[in-house]
């Protein structure tokens, strides 16, 4: 078996060939979660794939939100990666350096919500890189503007009020990318929050169960296949992902992508907006 969509996500084979190719723009997603005491932007500096730019995934966000890196507007994204020189006609390869690709997925959905559909995940990010002696570097390169058109697909993406009546019409399985004792309301939550647990009915895919702990790249699609299967996803039934603040349920998405269902939707406030609503009702384990 191979993947659906084998373009979603390529090797550190692959870049290392194509890193100085015209068209390919390389971009370092890396981010953390509050209270891991590593800081994205830092180690970006310190070191990063040749001709990488930064994309910070809190400032390329709707920063007048309460809540943590939600979507912005379509001009505000377009404005932004075009500054990076991100752009019509690029074939842009994203990598973070979290062990599993998880913040890299999220500027890889964030591209596709905004309609640039040549955008790609390297498998294993900076991780694999480094293990495999590939060189990096430590000066930002200058990037020169690229015009970037966006073409909002709203498919890709849910609110809360859209959960909420999926609650009653169950048009969509909801796939939580939290951990097990997060989604059981035992574990402890990044965000500020008034309940813990789950949104009733929803499924549980931990987002680092779709990752090999040893080699931190994706599984290979029958297994990957498998952990939804096993966790009562329905791969022909529509999905939305959620987690803790629509990052690692990008993964998911992602995952779910290279599996042949390409449009998975991602909760955007996630547990984040719905453990601190009043509207919300959450179960646990």
């Amino acid at each position: 078996m191979t993947y659906a969509n084998t373009h979603a996500a390529v090797s550190t084979e692959w870049l290392a060939q194509h890193l100085t190719a015209p068209d390919v723009r390389v971009v370092d997603a890396s981010w953390f979660f509050p209270g891991s005491g590593r800081d994205g932007r830092a180690e970006y500096d310190r070191e990063h794939i040749a001709g990488a730019v930064y994309f910070d995934i809190n400032d390329i966000s709707d920063t007048t939100s309460p809540l943590p890196h939600m979507v912005p507007d379509p001009d505000k994204f377009a404005g932004k990666v075009r500054g990076l020189g991100l752009g019509d006609g690029n074939r842009i390869v994203v990598y973070d350096r979290s062990g599993g690709g998880m913040a890299a997925a999220r500027v890889w959905w964030m591209f596709r919500l905004f309609g640039h559909e040549d955008v790609s995940l390297l498998d294993g990010g900076i991780v694999k890189w480094l293990r495999e002696g590939r060189p990096t570097m430590d000066l930002p390169p200058v990037p020169r503007e690229r015009h970037f058109t966006p073409y909002p697909n709203s498919h890709l993406v849910r609110d809360k009020g859209q959960l909420l009546g999926n609650l009653q019409s169950h048009t969509e399985q909801v796939v939580d990318a939290r951990s097990a004792a997060r989604f059981a309301g035992h574990g402890e939550e990044n965000w500020p929050h008034k309940k813990v647990g789950h949104i009733p009915g929803s499924l549980n895919v931990p987002w680092d169960a779709v990752i090999d702990p040893e080699s931190l790249t994706l599984l290979p699609p029958e297994a990957l296949k498998d952990r939804f299967l096993k966790a009562g996803v329905d791969l022909d039934k529509p999905i939305t992902v959620t987690c803790g603040s629509g990052v690692s349920s990008c993964l998911l998405a992602l995952s779910l992508y290279l599996l042949g269902h390409r449009n998975a939707a991602v909760y955007d406030g996630s547990w984040a907006e719905w453990g601190l609503a009043d509207d919300t009702p959450a179960a646990t384990l």
